[in-house]
């Protein structure tokens, strides 16, 4: 698959096939699995992965065998298509593609596409109860944008792949929009002045009810008493619970089952990425936060880390507003900044990240190398914090750490 339909993660917009036309021939020669399917379809600049499988967990709380789409992945492509947290088998994933080789090569779908296919065609086959559905880029021309779902779930608006949804919130909003159906009720997660009527005016015309998720005071107070249980940490998963709250509400889930599904939302998912612990002792956090939106959430947290000093491997790709990122990210004495180069053909050189920074900091090419420098450095008592792009995750996530243990006094 990947050799004749890279991924957008390794190759960028030359796999970006914007358009329904290709996925809908796929999907009829797999038995029309899109027409099947009871879903939850999520899109937004952020939060939409966790959004998702926060919905996920409660809807599996409640009893129901749940289907989860989502991407990228950080270790393993079968990330991608869960049930009930389990990864589709890769032998599942072999024969799908061996059974349909001679159409896929005569059609050469994306690989997004063929995943798409594959997802919901699994889905099908195991009798999922509903599945939750995350959009992969933008929404009106994306490949998951031939469902019809129960619920449409939009997270937020932000500046993320400019070159191909717009260069303003307005136009970006536009094209999230566009997963709203007619009669299809709507979940938008943070109202903004300059998206809010495009929501409105969109769901309008589709005669679609809307709820905005932070303006519903009554569900954002009930919501709040969860947040402390929760398995997710970062301080951005406040907007994300109150989304994924309303949204379940909406879908007559009971807050019993939320507040279970939101206390285990990892383990019962297979989340992994958000702010995650890795070890204690020299405290290792990743997260997936790749751009601006994403990012000043992040900053927040390393400023209020305890840890004596702060070890950061950093990595982006060149797709993304990495000057802006760089002025949310915090300096000083205590943090010490190792930039790297992702595993994909669109990532910045380090050497480039280190210019970009113009402060004090070292580029180490190679990022299993860098996640080594910095282990090898810190402290029992510092932090190393691993995150940029979603693909670095990815390769902290496949390395093994060994515990630094203080050495005893005599």
């Amino acid at each position: 698959m990947y050799n004749a339909r890279p991924p957008f993660h390794q190759v960028g917009a030359s796999a970006y096939k914007p358009g329904l036309e290709t996925t809908l021939r796929l999907m009829a020669h797999v038995g029309n699995p899109h027409l099947q399917l009871q879903a939850i379809h999520v899109a937004g600049t952020n939060g939409k992965g966790s959004t998702s499988h926060l919905i996920a967990a409660a809807l599996q709380a409640s009893g129901r065998k749940v289907g989860l789409f989502t991407s990228p992945h950080l270790v393993s492509l079968t990330e991608r298509i869960r049930i009930n947290g389990v990864p589709i088998p890769e032998e599942v994933v072999a024969a799908f593609i061996t059974e349909h080789k001679d159409f896929l090569d005569a059609l050469q779908p994306s690989f997004f596409e063929t995943m798409t296919a594959l997802g919901f065609w699994y889905f099908v086959q195991q009798k999922v109860d509903v599945a939750v559905v995350e959009v992969g880029l933008g929404g009106r021309l994306d490949s998951t944008n031939v469902l019809t779902p129960i619920l449409s779930v939009i997270t937020n608006i932000g500046l993320d792949h400019t070159e191909f949804l717009g260069n303003t919130l307005t136009q970006i909003a536009r094209e999230k929009a566009g997963i709203i159906k007619p009669g299809v009720p709507v979940v938008i997660g943070e109202s903004h002045p300059q998206t809010m009527n495009v929501f409105l005016a969109k769901a309008q015309e589709c005669g679609s009810e809307i709820y905005f998720a932070d303006q519903c005071e009554y569900l954002r107070r009930t919501r709040l008493r969860f947040a402390p249980e929760c398995e997710l940490h970062g301080i951005y998963q406040e907007h994300n619970l109150q989304t994924a709250f309303v949204a379940l509400r909406e879908l007559g889930i009971k807050n019993e089952e939320i507040r279970k599904g939101f206390a285990h939302v990892c383990t019962m998912t297979g989340l992994r990425g958000r702010w995650e612990v890795l070890q204690e002792q020299p405290l290792i956090i990743c997260d997936t936060g790749h751009n601006s939106h994403g990012i000043q959430y992040v900053a927040r947290q390393l400023k209020e880390l305890p840890n004596n000093q702060v070890w950061l491997v950093f990595g982006m790709v060149n797709d993304k507003d990495t000057e802006v990122v760089m002025r949310l990210l915090p300096s000083g004495e205590r943090y010490h900044y190792i930039f790297t180069r992702p595993n994909t053909s669109r990532a910045r050189d380090a050497q480039e990240m280190l210019r970009l920074w113009g402060k004090e900091g070292i580029a180490i090419e190679d990022p299993q190398e860098a996640l080594t420098y910095a282990f090898n450095h810190a402290a029992p008592e510092d932090a190393i914090f691993i995150g940029g792009s979603n693909y670095l995750v990815g390769e902290a996530l496949s390395k093994r750490y060994q515990s630094k243990e203080r050495p005893s006094e005599k």
